[in-house]
């Protein structure tokens, strides 16, 4: 057969977790036998998005996913009208995904994946319409993912799914002593326990709480940076609380990077009290940068891929209680993980070979 292109459906391909792991397998899987194409619904260009065209993908841009929406339904029957060559299309819109795969349907594309990156959703105005369009989708999909047994639980209702892991390239994060000195001179860091967190400023991550703690941890030791990594629009509201609790000399808003492997290197623990999760990529990542994590009692156990690197705490516990787990774990000393993380399935070199082989012989069966 020729060349496959599979259609990704997504918000966008800003930095995110769900859109580094995308770029993660697409990178790795075999681009003459498998291509990605993106349809997104936002009109601007993306972060992922030059590199996507440089590896011979193509975007497709519609307005921004409103299901009920009679314009969007309009322009999304439009796109599959004027596009039948997709017949595999893979849709990370969570909740929404029901509603761009009732469409497919319609338009005979015989392989329909639905993937799950999430838990749960924001409790928001919207959040009853969400559950609404979620209970559709085992219904309009041929094949259902999920990041992990938690996302595809929530999102799929009791239907059966396969799980997708969130890998990595683990070459890339692996701990290497003479990159972390580098990153810690680029970073004006000389012997300051360096907390790091990386996410996008969103409700799901929890950054007010994150703030407490760091603050805590300032009372007992003062020499101590926070390096935030992620950009967003709750990035301003934040700021503005840095300022409040008095530590702004202490926090480091880094934005959105391209060099997040090597941000890792120069960390000293990692952090990420989340309101919930699906199976975060950056939990991968820290572990295989040899990362000491403390994680909430809310991101799934699943992430824990190493041995004595995670501990958990209770998003009960007070800010005081998780500066003092912090400082517990400055003790644990740097190792190479990669070995670990390749084992619990999460180095990318293999997974993409799997997740190509899906997409074929998905094809070869329904085509």
């Amino acid at each position: 057969m020729n060349q496959l292109r599979v259609l990704q459906v997504v918000t966008h391909m800003e930095r995110g977790g769900l859109e580094s792991m995308l770029m993660n397998y697409y990178r790795h899987v075999d681009r003459e036998r498998i291509q990605f194409d993106f349809l997104v619904h936002r009109q601007e260009r993306a972060a992922f998005d030059d590199e996507i065209e440089s590896l011979g993908g193509r975007i497709y841009c519609l307005p921004r996913l409103v299901p009920w929406s009679k314009s969007y339904l309009s322009a999304l029957n439009c796109f599959f009208d004027e596009h039948p060559e997709y017949k595999v299309i893979h849709v990370h819109q969570d909740c929404l995904s029901s509603a761009i795969l009732k469409v497919a349907a319609q338009h005979n594309v015989p392989v329909r994946v639905a993937h799950s990156h999430s838990a749960n959703q924001d409790k928001n105005l919207k959040y009853p319409i969400k559950l609404w369009y979620k209970r559709f989708i085992p219904q309009y999909a041929t094949n259902l993912f999920a990041c992990g047994k938690d996302s595809g639980d929530w999102m799929f209702g009791g239907a059966p799914f396969q799980i997708i892991n969130n890998a990595i390239d683990v070459e890339a994060y692996a701990y290497n002593p003479t990159k972390r000195q580098e990153m810690r001179r680029q970073l004006g860091l000389e012997n300051e326990l360096t907390i790091g967190h990386v996410g996008r400023f969103n409700q799901p991550k929890n950054h007010p709480f994150l703030l407490d703690i760091f603050a805590a941890l300032l009372k007992k030791e003062s020499n101590a940076v926070l390096l935030l990594v992620g950009g967003g629009e709750g990035m301003s509201k934040m700021q503005e609380k840095v300022q409040e609790l008095g530590i702004a000399e202490h926090v480091r808003f880094l934005g959105v990077r391209s060099d997040v492997a090597d941000l890792m290197q120069a960390m000293d623990i990692f952090v990420l009290p989340s309101l919930y999760e699906g199976l975060p990529v950056t939990m991968v990542e820290a572990q295989a940068a040899g990362l000491p994590c403390i994680i909430s009692d809310k991101v799934p156990p699943e992430c824990i891929l190493t041995e004595g690197l995670v501990d958990i705490m209770p998003l009960s516990a007070s800010p005081e209680v998780w500066a003092e787990k912090v400082l517990s774990k400055r003790a644990i000393p740097r190792t190479d993980r990669r070995a670990e993380i390749a084992a619990h399935g999460f180095d990318i070199t293999t997974e993409a070979v799997k997740l190509q082989e899906f997409y074929l012989k998905a094809y070869e069966q329904n085509c």
